[in-house]
C-alpha cells in the first residue's frame, strides 16, 4: 500500500536565523522581551515582520498602525519583490556594516534599513497610483528617520545606507543594484527644472558621508565618490572622485567599492 505522500513546510533559512537571534537576545536581556516577541517573535514569516515594524514606526494621530499595517501587507503581497528586496537590504547591512553582528539588528535598530523597506512600501504605492498615500509615507519617514527618499525614485535591492542621517534623494533618481552609502548623502537637483533632474546611480558604487550628486548625470558602476565631494558631471565606470567640484583622482581600487567598503585612496 501507497504511503500517503505528506507536505513539507517551506524552509527559510534567514528568518529561522532572525528568530533564534531574537530568542537569545530575550533570553539575554529579558527587558527586551516585549519588543522582541511584538517585532519578530509573534509572525511567522519576514514580510509580517516588517509590516508591523513599518507601521509601529510610521504611526501618528493621522494614521493609525492598523491601516498602515494593511497596507504594507497589501503591498508584500501584491509584489513578492518587496520582500526579495527586504531580504537582499538585511544581508547588505549583514555583510558590510562592522558595527551589525546580527541579522535581527536591521530590523529592530537601525534606521537606515528600516526607512529602506518603509520606502519601498511607498513606491509601491506610486506606482499603484495612490500618490497622497505615497506622499505620507515620504513625510513619516523624513519625520522619523531623517531621510527624504521621493517615492517616485527607482532604487534597486541590496542597498545599505550607514547611520543614514539626512539622507536625501530626488523624485527621479535611480540608484542601482548593491549601492552603499554614509549619511549626509545628497541625490539632488540643480535648480527648479521639473524633468529628469536628477542622479543615475549605477550598480555597485560606494557614495561617501556628505557627498552630493547634483543633476541628471550618471555616476558608473563600481566607482566611489568620496567623502563630502560635489559630483556635476558624469562619473565613469570603476573610478574615484573626489573634491568640489568631484574630478577623477584614480581608479576604484577594487572591483566591488559597495561592497568592500574601502574609503581610502591616494592623493
Amino acid at each position: 500500500m501507497t504511503e500517503p505522500k505528506r507536505s513539507l513546510a517551506p524552509v527559510d533559512p534567514v528568518w529561522s536565523r532572525i528568530t533564534s537571534e531574537a530568542r537569545d537576545a530575550v533570553a539575554s536581556e529579558p527587558l527586551m522581551g516585549g519588543l522582541i516577541h511584538a517585532c519578530i517573535l509573534h509572525h511567522s514569516r519576514l514580510d509580517k515582520a516588517l509590516s508591523y515594524r513599518i507601521a509601529a514606526k510610521l504611526t501618528s494621530n493621522e494614521m493609525s498602525m492598523v491601516i498602515l499595517r494593511e497596507i504594507a501587507d497589501a503591498a508584500y503581497a501584491d509584489a513578492p519583490g518587496l520582500v526579495e528586496a527586504a531580504r537582499a537590504d538585511l544581508v547588505a547591512v549583514y555583510e558590510r556594516d562592522p558595527a551589525c553582528h546580527r541579522l535581527l539588528q536591521p530590523i529592530l535598530y537601525f534606521k537606515g534599513y528600516q526607512a529602506m523597506q518603509a520606502y519601498r512600501v511607498g513606491h509601491w504605492l506610486w506606482e499603484q497610483g495612490k500618490k497622497d498615500l505615497a506622499y505620507f509615507f515620504q513625510m513619516r519617514i523624513s519625520e522619523i528617520f531623517g531621510i527624504d527618499i521621493h517615492p517616485a525614485a527607482r532604487i534597486g535591492k541590496g542597498i545599505m545606507i550607514d547611520h543614514a542621517h539626512s539622507i536625501v534623494i530626488g523624485e527621479t533618481a535611480v540608484v542601482g543594484d548593491n549601492v552603499s552609502m554614509l549619511h549626509s548623502v545628497t541625490l539632488g537637483g540643480t535648480g527648479k527644472e521639473e524633468e529628469d533632474r536628477h542622479p543615475k546611480i549605477a550598480d555597485g558604487v560606494l557614495i561617501g558621508a556628505g557627498a552630493k550628486v547634483l543633476g541628471n548625470i550618471h555616476v558608473g558602476h563600481c566607482s566611489r565618490v568620496a567623502a563630502g565631494s560635489v559630483v556635476l558631471e558624469d562619473v565613469p565606470p570603476c573610478k574615484t572622485v573626489a573634491g568640489i567640484p568631484a574630478r577623477i583622482v584614480g581608479e576604484a581600487g577594487c572591483d566591488q567599492p559597495s561592497v568592500n567598503m574601502d574609503q581610502m585612496f591616494a592623493g
